[in-house]
């Protein structure tokens, strides 16, 4: 059998204070196994023996008690420590890692490198390039950035918030709105909106079922049928939607929607149509169609562009929200599009139709969606309950 490759001395003391660092509970288990190797190794075992006994390579044996050997001038607990990574000094004074840690803010287009955001070998070679150290390597930075919570890789969006100055107006209006839904009989509520881009995707193989242990298996990979839009109105008093499917989204497209929904529900005094910010929505054809529906087709609504009602997107809004006729518009926030209670239907509909549906055609997409519609109608429809009264939320 073969024997050591050299030989393990331990000096008076050394035995206790290796002893003391395998059984100290706080100790970094890689350490304590390195103290048990050498341990072991002074008491003359033979270095495959050791291998086996503490379930490691020979080759680690061999590293460990020839830099036990090397370092014998040195204190026992730097013996048994790693050495000093390739690339990456020993220290940095605090001015240097001040200076590191801010270039790691700063964007790497001002240093003239067409990226978007650092990477450690990258910020590393900036450091280098600007003097900062005359060498690190990138797994030290990376490290450096982590210990100071940096994380150049990711990101996230914020808003730069518009002002909307009636915000608290429509909140208040809209929460009204939600809460009186079915107490006048002669009056409904309908939030509307657009859901675009919905993809008709073709698995280019079957799902795999459900089995004890394992979920349904999705194919990933899919063949593109093109996209479909689904304009569509929720009843907030009685939760039942009603919705047309088609390829485009444009203001004539929306009147027809409108259109339809007075079509489904005749017969009311008043229509109160709830619906977001979106240009289509105070288009120069929706105008013209309330004044008509509204039998004041005799009133002047002057020009888009340029006078009258039609001037502009504002002036279009206001004639819209007036509150006097069969048909009123109420206005979410900007931003505040999570008002409009559509907006939790179409959350359902994804998650149960779209998400993991397979689509052979729009046509076929377009059936799955309206067929839907009726199956939640017949099924499921009933009011949000709506809480949100436009005070601040508590966490």
């Amino acid at each position: 059998m073969r024997g050591p490759n050299c030989v393990v001395e331990l000096g008076e003391g050394d035995h206790e204070t290796l002893r003391k660092i395998v059984r100290k509970r706080t100790e970094k288990q890689n350490i304590v196994l390195r103290a048990n190797i050498i341990l072991m190794a002074g008491k003359g075992a033979l270095y495959q023996d050791i291998a086996k006994v503490l379930g490691v390579q020979r080759n680690t044996v061999t590293t460990w008690t020839t830099r036990w050997q090397e370092l014998a001038d040195k204190p026992i607990h730097e013996r048994l420590q790693d050495r000093p990574r390739p690339g990456a000094p020993d220290t940095f004074t605090p001015e240097q890692l001040c200076q590191i840690i801010a270039l790691a803010c700063e964007s790497p287009k001002d240093y003239g490198r067409p990226i978007t955001h650092w990477t450690h070998r990258e910020l590393a070679a900036e450091a280098i390039k600007q003097g900062i150290v005359e060498n690190i390597s990138a797994n030290y930075l990376g490290r450096l950035l982590k210990k100071n919570d940096l994380q150049p890789h990711r990101n996230q969006y914020w808003l730069n918030s518009k002002a909307d100055e009636k915000k608290e107006e429509r909140i208040a209006d809209i929460c009204e709105l939600y809460a009186n839904a079915l107490k006048n009989k002669q009056e409904i509520v309908i939030s509307v909106d657009e859901m675009t881009g919905i993809q008709a995707l073709e698995r280019i193989a079957p799902d795999l079922p459900m089995v004890v242990g394992k979920p349904q298996s999705i194919e990933f990979e899919y063949t593109r049928h093109g996209t479909q839009t689904l304009l569509a109105g929720f009843n907030v008093g009685t939760g039942v939607i009603k919705g047309l499917c088609g390829d485009t989204r444009t203001e004539k497209d929306f009147v027809e929607l409108i259109k339809y929904l007075i079509k489904e529900n005749p017969n009311y005094s008043v229509y109160h149509f709830v619906a977001d910010q979106l240009n289509t929505h105070k288009s120069e054809s929706l105008v013209k169609f309330v004044s008509e529906f509204c039998g004041l087709q005799d009133q002047d609504l002057g020009i888009k562009g340029e006078s009258g009602i039609l001037q502009s997107m504002q002036t279009r809004e206001d004639y819209l929200s007036i509150g006097d006729r069969r048909i009123v518009f109420h206005y979410t926030p900007k931003h505040g599009s999570w008002m409009n209670q559509i907006e939790i239907w179409f959350g359902i509909l994804m998650r149960k139709v779209i998400k993991r549906g397979n689509f052979s055609s729009q046509l076929n997409l377009k059936n799955k969606v309206l067929t839907f519609m009726d199956y939640f109608n017949e099924t499921m429809a009933k009011p949000f309950k709506w809480t949100y009264q436009g005070k601040a939320l508590s966490a």
